[in-house]
């Protein structure tokens, strides 16, 4: 079975950090661009981040720009967003999603090109 499993939300002040980790199984890891998506409360599902099948490129959406970092271990079929000097317009369900992209070296974190979906992680910039 496909899994992908985002972890590592919480509750955090302005400023602070935290890492989500999005853990894939059930398909060829390494064939595949995963994205971070985000959903406010009201608001439409937004594409945060992608990173490409081999790592070799990235995206951003404006307002992260310098303050959220994707990676990805292919070797553990691990995807992580580290996120920095949080704010509370950050505050969302965070997602995980995937997009067989084998040998293209490209993401691009589009909602309806995604082949599959992890359940969210909240994360809460609070003081």
């Amino acid at each position: 079975d496909v899994q992908l499993q985002a972890s590592g939300g919480g509750l955090v002040q302005p400023g602070g950090s935290l890492r989500l980790s999005c853990a894939a199984s059930g398909f060829t890891f390494d064939d595949y661009a995963i994205s971070w998506f985000r959903q406010a409360p009201g608001k439409e599902r937004e594409g945060v981040s992608c990173i490409s099948d081999t790592g070799g490129a990235a995206y951003y959406v404006d307002n992260v720009k310098g303050r959220f970092t994707i990676s990805r271990d292919n070797a553990g079929n691990t995807v992580y967003l580290q996120m920095n000097n949080l704010k509370p317009e950050d505050t969302a369900v965070y997602y995980c999603a995937a997009e067989d992209a084998k040998g293209t070296n490209w993401c691009w974190p589009a909602k309806d090109g995604m082949d599959y979906w992890g359940k969210g992680t909240l994360v809460t910039v609070s003081s």
